[in-house]
């Protein structure tokens, strides 16, 4: 488990998040909102990459901050909105650099370390191209292997901000399947802009302007109002089959 505790962040003196409790547990949980509602700023919050202004941060049950650095980057893994590697690498030594927190920054990957890359390359369906440098890579196939990356740290937790980003419908599908698998055993949080994406999650978590608007399960009627109106009325869900999707409401004045 991992969660807040009447945390505030502040960025440029403004507060972006302020008194958020909420928790998460196994399962994909889908966090959404309008631009500027706090959501990447929770990610990188839960991550440590950002010091509450109060409040705080606990990883099963104790406080983030307690956590010696390496074990905690075991333990939580992150993978950034704009991820970054160099560009000199080969796609599968920017895989291999997600095991640094079991090899160490110099130590020499050996079978295991070998085995979770080439998983996690499977599972993201980049293994093919493994050999290939990151310039040569589109920016979908580079983002397969960024989150590569993360998978191969195998942690129990799981951050992921908008990691459907340049990515074709087959592979959106392909990831949402995957993460719906990882939620199985595993704590996965992703903020996505594609809220039909998201009602495809154990979970939604609706913020705006840095406060909770609703926690629920997708197709809760309540979370479909909700979104309708953090959104301003320009999006409506409506049922589709047996699921919901989110379409523009192009009748909106």
């Amino acid at each position: 488990m991992i969660g807040a505790r009447g945390l505030a962040v502040a960025l440029g003196g403004r507060r972006v998040i302020d008194g958020l409790t909420l928790d998460f547990g196994a399962g994909w949980t889908a966090v959404v909102g309008p631009n500027g509602a706090g959501k990447s700023t929770l990610l990188r919050s839960l991550g440590a990459l950002l010091a509450p202004a109060a409040g705080r941060v606990v990883l099963d049950g104790r406080d983030l901050r307690d956590w010696p650095a390496r074990e905690r980057a075991r333990r939580v893994a992150w993978m950034a909105q704009q991820g970054e590697a160099s560009g000199d690498l080969t796609a599968r030594d920017v895989v291999m650099l997600g095991r640094i927190p079991h090899t160490g920054l110099l130590g020499t990957p050996g079978p295991a370390d070998e085995s979770a890359v080439d998983d996690a390359m499977g599972a993201t369906e980049c293994a093919a191209w493994q050999h290939r440098r990151l310039p040569e890579l589109s920016g979908g196939e580079r983002q397969r292997v960024l989150l590569a990356r993360a998978l191969a740290v195998q942690s129990p937790v799981l951050l992921l901000d908008e990691p459907t980003t340049h990515l074709d419908p087959p592979h959106q599908v392909a990831l949402v399947r995957l993460l719906r698998e990882l939620g199985r055993t595993r704590v996965v949080v992703s903020v996505l802009h594609d809220l039909s994406l998201a009602l495809h999650a154990d979970r939604v978590v609706v913020f705006e302007r840095g406060r909770l608007r609703a926690d629920a399960a997708p197709d809760d009627p309540r979370l479909h109002v909700t979104l309708a109106e953090v959104f301003e009325h320009a999006v409506q869900v409506v049922r589709a089959g047996d699921r919901h999707v989110v379409l523009p409401n192009l009748d909106r004045r």
